[in-house]
């Protein structure tokens, strides 16, 4: 069997902001207490204005990152317009919900934004998808990530605060959850494009933190 399959451990994030999302990981991958990987990457973008960050066995998390990439692909040909979040979604639940008897061993956010709006949603290994209105957490070390996210998250909270607020509570995680190091990765979405941000600029807003 694929190795890559057993790889696992990690801390996701995602803001839901007034004029975008902001999605991010940290870079470490697992194999019980082994680190397989320093450089890991945990955030796709699917779609012009879509991303997804993953948790979970890598090899089912990127089969699931070639299949929907495919189907937004798909649906933009046929239909000369993109593919709202949501329906990313239903189809994402849709194919885990599928495997359920050989479930794909991972936890998803999807996240960007569409003809609706900034929009972020959480799904299970079971095809369980929740609309996230705030800010989400996912992975071994969610439960230190939520301690700063409930506590600094606020209405009306834009992307560049977004940002701030993710790298902290990814900052925490990595204390605290040996799964969780190795650097830093946020990606922002707006109407405006979507933006992998320079590791220059989350090593500023660290520096801030210390």
């Amino acid at each position: 069997m694929d190795n890559d399959k057993h790889l696992k451990g990690t801390t996701t994030v995602g803001i839901v902001c007034s004029d975008g999302v902001v999605l991010a990981t940290e870079k470490r991958a697992t194999m019980g207490n082994f680190i397989a990987s320093k450089t890991a990457k945990k955030i796709y973008q699917i779609d012009d204005l879509v991303g997804m960050t993953t948790a979970g066995s890598v090899g089912d998390a990127q089969q699931l990152v070639r299949m929907i990439s495919v189907e937004s692909k798909l649906y933009k040909m046929r239909r000369q317009e993109s593919i709202t979040i949501k329906g990313l979604t239903t189809l994402l639940s849709n194919i885990l919900g599928g495997q359920r008897y050989f479930p794909l061993m991972v936890q998803l956010l999807i996240g960007g934004v569409d003809k609706n709006g900034p929009a972020i949603f959480s799904l299970d290994a079971m095809g369980g998808n929740i609309e996230e209105t705030k800010a989400v957490a996912t992975g071994s070390g969610s439960p230190m990530a939520y301690g700063v996210l409930e506590d600094r998250y606020h209405e009306g909270i834009n992307v560049v605060e977004g940002m701030e607020l993710a790298v902290r509570a990814l900052y925490n995680a990595m204390k605290r959850d040996s799964a969780s190091g190795n650097g830093i990765d946020v990606v922002k979405i707006t109407a405006d494009g979507y933006n992998r941000i320079e590791t220059g600029e989350v090593d500023k807003i660290l520096e801030n933190l210390k």
